[in-house]
């Protein structure tokens, strides 16, 4: 026994000896920037080690090892050891926008986008990090063929995939379920835009793990996660200034991790006045005030983690009318209350108040509060992913001048949410995921005014599986789900206070003279959801997608019970009861090629809807739309089948004989029909549907410049060309939109990156709308922000900003 012993001690240290430590640099092949990041792994192991943030890295290897090197948004490379080397530097290959390399989780276990038959785009650090747009959801369109924005305004950006939104995308922050009254027009996302590292955007029903709300597709925001071991404190200040709308922008992040622990803390303060263009000049009560924090604390071992996490979201918003004076087309504002106020008869808005960083009394506030735990772990050779979260949304819109802190709308909404996916070992060439997700809802109005929607509780589950087959060329990805949700609400009475004159609640059993405003409702919906989709490689650069789909959706409390006034969006909701579930059958069909030089990809896509909910705005006999004294219109929603059919493009060179040379485009089409009978060849009297955005093609040339210096490190050069085409397919019907003008958007930007020591400096200058051009886009809710039926100047409603000169800089340590 102990010459055994003794052989096994003797080849165990010859075995240690053999080992030997290796240090590595990685960086951007063009740049030269460091990757900070990039998972470095032995190969056939699962042995490794994570660049810090300045690209370094350590590993314990023996002689003719190998390494895999991998980074979200490059192609993967292989490191060979030899005993003769100990450090090493790597230069990683950016993809442009070469999607099937980057690795996504849209569907069971991690999945190759070139193996994945949904439509999934990417949007990289290095992607936010140069931009400079108003918001992050601004980012994600400018970077996402078939991803719009419905704005209110520069910070209010409601995410619309292929022509749908609302409750028909599905966000997610981390995993968790984003839940604020989004069936508000004007109700943005409540998220810190300085905290999102990366985000995935899924393209339609296919992906079963998310379920009712995701019928149009889900915009997943990943945050920032220290992925570093060595107990050191690293840091990212981020400061920006936009000189539209004079924004002030400041973020902040602190992290640290060791073998087991980990943890984080940020913060960030966003300050904007009122936005400007050639047109309007000044828009009256458009800027904002908006305060976030968060941390994280995790524990991790070989086996996976557990992070805990916390956030807070304050913003104070602004709520644009567009009132004006007939005569000067000057803004105005409202100082009376009902029927003493005549929108057409109010005090003009002084410069110093317009160029003031001071909200106007009549703002939004609304808080966000997050809580969640986030547990990875592995089970043999499976593995299970766990989520609970706790949020919290309040919402207050103030629109009373003469009782400035009495709120009209006051809503505060409760949800827990929560979800389990078990990713089973492979059998037989087969991975398959099972999981359950769903959440729990609790809305109530507070002291409010103004009713939108009532109180309500809701429960939703859901089931789904998810199997990956692979062989030779052939990808197979297909499952389904089962969902469930009961919507409970409650009668609601309201009438006036004699001591103000506004509307209040009234509790049983005083309802002598008040108003059955809600109702109670019981409601159950269910439905399942399908998808079976295939890719076959080609060769070595073609790959050839198709996927079909059906999804289901359960209408929101606004669809079936909204009955009320929404303060912030100007608009007198009223919902039908009696609407059943959407349910859609799409189509996807894809092609992807990827030479050296050249990249480029086209996804065509067809969706049939049955019971598809939309807004009709209600109009007089003579067509006039229904207002108030304070100008709120009324809309109504309606039911019936529809038709959305588009396509989506991307073209990218990278010539090899131009360093740092790509030239870069993107193009998407949408077109979207009302199929009721009634409305056939009706055209805009009808038969188009509302907010479907026109034809888009953003096209850049991009330079980027190596810089043989100790301190600079690189320099790149960016024009861009935003062209949006005329949109002729609108809802005229019931003046419900109009036509809107194509136009094109000149943006140039110039970044640069300096290296100091253990520091490092990013400066990013860019000019959005060089030549000024005054435009407005139809998805922008601000166009319709009019009161009279013609105006000195020929122009209708409110425009989008104009020139906007903006810069950033990046500090991290």
């Amino acid at each position: 026994m102990k010459p055994i012993l003794l052989l096994y001690a003797i080849l165990s240290f010859q075995s240690v000896l053999a080992q030997h430590g290796i240090t590595g640099l990685v960086k951007d092949e063009e740049t030269r920037q460091p990757l900070g990041g990039c998972v470095i792994t032995l190969l056939g192991t699962t042995l490794g080690s994570i660049a810090d943030s300045y690209g370094r890295f350590k590993l314990k290897v023996k002689e003719n090892d190998q390494c895999v090197l991998s980074f979200l948004g490059y192609q993967n490379d292989t490191l060979a050891i030899t005993s003769a080397k100990t450090e090493y530097e790597i230069l990683l290959t950016p993809n442009h926008k070469i999607l099937d390399e980057v690795v996504i989780t849209a569907v069971s276990k991690v999945t190759l986008i070139k193996e994945n038959p949904i439509s999934v785009s990417t949007v990289t650090p290095k992607m936010i990090e140069r931009a400079n747009e108003n918001n992050i959801i601004d980012v994600l369109a400018k970077n996402t063929p078939g991803l719009n924005t419905l704005k209110t305004g520069p910070n209010i950006s409601k995410p619309f995939i292929r022509g749908m939104g609302f409750n028909r995308v599905l966000t997610l922050y981390d995993g968790v379920r984003q839940e604020g009254q989004q069936w508000g027009g004007e109700h943005g996302l409540e998220i810190d835009n300085y905290n999102i590292d990366r985000a995935e955007i899924i393209k339609g029903p296919a992906s079963l793990v998310y379920g009712s709300d995701a019928l149009a597709g889900v915009v997943s925001l990943i945050p920032f996660v220290p992925k570093e071991a060595d107990g050191k404190i690293r840091g990212r200040w981020l400061s920006e200034y936009q000189g539209n709308n004079g924004l002030i922008g400041n973020g902040f992040r602190l992290s640290s991790g060791n073998t087991h622990w980990l943890w984080i803390v940020r913060g960030a303060y966003r300050i904007a006045k009122n936005y400007t263009n050639a047109v309007d000049g000044r828009v009256f009560n458009t800027g904002f005030q908006e305060k976030n924090a968060s941390a994280l604390l995790g524990y991790k071992t070989a086996k996976g983690f557990t992070h805990l996490n916390f956030s807070l979201y304050d913003n104070l918003q602004g709520i644009p009318d567009g009132s004006r004076d007939s005569l000067t087309r000057k803004f105005t504002q409202q100082i009376y209350e009902g029927d003493q106020d005549d929108i057409k008869n109010r005090p003009i808005v002084s410069n110093a108040e317009l160029n003031s960083y001071t909200l106007n009394p009549l703002h939004q506030r609304i808080q966000h509060y997050r809580g969640y735990v986030n547990n990875y772990y592995q089970l043999g050779k499976g593995d299970i992913n766990m989520l609970i979260a706790l949020t919290q949304n309040i919402r207050r819109e103030f629109n009373h001048p003469t009782a400035p802190d009495q709120a009209g709308t006051y809503l505060r909404l409760n949800t827990i949410n929560y979800s389990v996916r078990y990713n089973a070992p492979e059998f037989s060439g087969i991975e398959t995921s099972a999981g359950v997700n769903g959440m729990f809802q609790n809305n109530k109005i507070k002291d409010a005014t103004n009713f939108p929607v009532p109180n309500y509780d809701l429960i939703d589950f859901g089931a789904f599986v998810v199997a990956k087959w692979k062989k030779d060329y052939w990808t197979i990805i297909g499952g389904a789900r089962l969902d469930v949700r009961n919507i409970r609400t409650y009668n609601f009475y309201s009438g006036t206070d004699p001591q103000t004159g506004f509307d209040k609640q009234v509790y049983p059993p005083d309802t002598v003279g008040a108003t059955l405003q809600f109702p109670a409702i019981n409601q159950s919906f269910h439905g399942i959801s399908l998808s079976l989709g295939s890719t076959y490689h080609l060769n070595e650069f073609l790959n050839l997608k198709f996927n079909f789909s059906r999804g289901y959706r359960a209408p929101s409390i606004s669809e079936i019970a909204s009955n009320g006034l929404d303060a912030g969006a100007h608009i007198l909701y009223i919902g039908n009861p009696h609407f059943v579930s959407e349910f859609s059958w799409q189509e996807d069909f894809g092609l992807f090629t990827d030479f050296s030089e050249l990249s480029a990809s086209v996804s065509v896509f067809n969706k049939n809807i049955e019971n598809f909910i939309y807004l009709n705005q209600v109009t007089d006999a003579q067509g006039k739309a229904v207002t108030d004294a304070q100008g709120n219109k009324t809309f109504q929603y309606q039911q019936a089948a529809a038709q959305l059919y588009g396509l989506e493009g991307t073209f990218s060179w990278k010539p090899k004989n131009i360093t740092g040379f790509s030239f870069n485009n993107q193009l998407a089409l949408c077109y979207g029909f009302n199929r009721n009978p009634l409305f056939e060849n009706k055209k805009q009297q009808g038969q188009y549907l509302p907010f479907i955005p026109p034809a888009r093609w953003i096209s850049n040339i991009n330079q980027e410049f190596e810089i043989k210096s100790n301190w600079l490190s690189g320099v790149n050069v960016t024009a861009e060309m935003d062209y949006n085409a005329t949109q002729n397919r609108y809802l005229a019907l019931f003046n419900t939109e109009t036509i809107t003008n194509g136009y094109a958007l000149l943006n140039l930007s110039l970044g640069a990156t300096v290296r100091q020591s253990k520091t490092n400096w990013q400066f990013q200058l860019q000019m959005n709308n060089v030549l000024d051009v005054a435009y407005q886009s139809n998805m922008s809710r601000l166009k319709y922000f009019e009161y009279y039926q013609q105006s000195p100047n020929g122009r209708s409603g409110i425009y989008n900003m104009g020139r906007n000169v903006c810069a950033k800089i990046i500090f991290s340590f």
